[in-house]
């Protein structure tokens, strides 16, 4: 339970925190920078964040099936929590759902899940052995 709460809280912490985001109608009275920024880089920032952390709780989670699978099941995770945050924007008041919306946030998720690879697989300069003529 330990390694589950290890990996996947920081996931569904993360995914409260856009869900509460989302249900604010007017979400700049909380967050007063996105008004500086397009509305699609913010989704795409929120997303790569989301898909990194599932790519890391999919690389954690002790499955190797999983593991092996880890990028594109990211991708995907993060990219059908997008679709439902469209669907739930659709009902807040003074809110709109755009598919434009879900595709920055799987592009987002992308870029995310491509980075914390590279991260989590980087290896010191002298750990890659040298071939031999």
């Amino acid at each position: 339970m330990v390694t589950f709460l290890r990996y996947w809280g920081p996931v569904c912490g993360y995914a409260g925190f856009i869900f509460y985001l989302s249900a604010q109608p007017h979400p700049e009275t909380h967050v007063p920078f996105v008004t500086h920024f397009s509305d699609k880089v913010l989704h795409a920032i929120e997303y790569a964040v989301l898909g990194a952390l599932c790519y890391r709780a999919i690389r954690g989670s002790g499955y190797e099936a999983w593991k092996q699978q880890a990028i594109p099941a990211a991708i995907l995770l993060a990219s059908l929590y997008g679709v439902s945050d469209e669907v739930h924007q659709a009902f807040v008041p003074f809110r709109d759902s755009s598919w434009l919306d879900w595709l920055a946030d799987t592009v987002g998720a992308a870029l995310g899940v491509t980075a914390m690879h590279r991260v989590l697989n980087v290896r010191p300069a002298g750990s890659i052995p040298e071939a031999t003529p």
